[in-house]
């Protein structure tokens, strides 16, 4: 079993045995044609693992905080899903330029208040940046949750997340890509 496959298995197990708020049960899998409806709705396909976790474990309602969000239909709580509120962000960037909403970074995760987990899909890593709205930053309240999403995944299983109450202050460092990657595009 390859370590993709043991961290699937684990999050598989997480997942039918805890409830994040606002999900009364584990969502089926999506299927193929779910997530090629999601990569031409994006343009833009999902990262390998984050795709396997939405075909093979569930159609979101599990992981840190508020589990992740569904990939096209909307969560039980009312939460849009998550190609609707990337579709809904990158509409609201272009509209504010002081605020622009980077191309290929995906929420996946609400944490409340504004607040998303986000999976960088252009990114070899699937880097987890942490969109924090209320913060007081310089490059629009972006920071590196994870440099992977598979160490994202690890943290949560431990349990040993910036957001559990166990954690003693983990500072997140800033994104640094940011301002490079919402240069509006030049004319040619």
């Amino acid at each position: 079993m390859t370590e993709i496959e043991q961290l699937l298995t684990q999050v598989t197990a997480q997942a039918r045995n805890s409830r994040p708020w606002g999900w009364p049960s584990l969502p089926a899998p999506v299927d193929a044609a779910t997530l090629d409806r999601a990569r031409e709705a994006l343009g833009f396909p999902l990262p390998p693992l984050l795709g396997a976790l939405y075909e093979r474990v569930g159609d979101g309602g599990f992981g840190p905080s508020y589990g992740l969000l569904p990939l096209l239909d909307a969560a039980p709580s009312g939460e849009p899903a998550a190609v609707a509120q990337y579709l809904t962000n990158r509409e609201y960037g272009r509209k504010n330029p002081d605020r622009p909403w980077p191309e290929g970074v995906l929420p996946i995760s609400h944490w409340g208040c504004g607040m998303y987990a986000c999976v960088d899909c252009h990114s070899p890593e699937a880097t987890v940046l942490l969109h924090e709205p209320n913060a007081d930053a310089a490059d629009g309240a972006w920071f590196v949750d994870a440099p992977t999403l598979t160490d994202w995944l690890r943290v949560w299983l431990a349990g040993t997340g910036w957001y559990e109450e166990t954690d003693k202050g983990t500072d997140l460092a800033p994104w640094d890509d940011y301002r490079i990657r919402t240069v509006p595009e030049q004319a040619s």
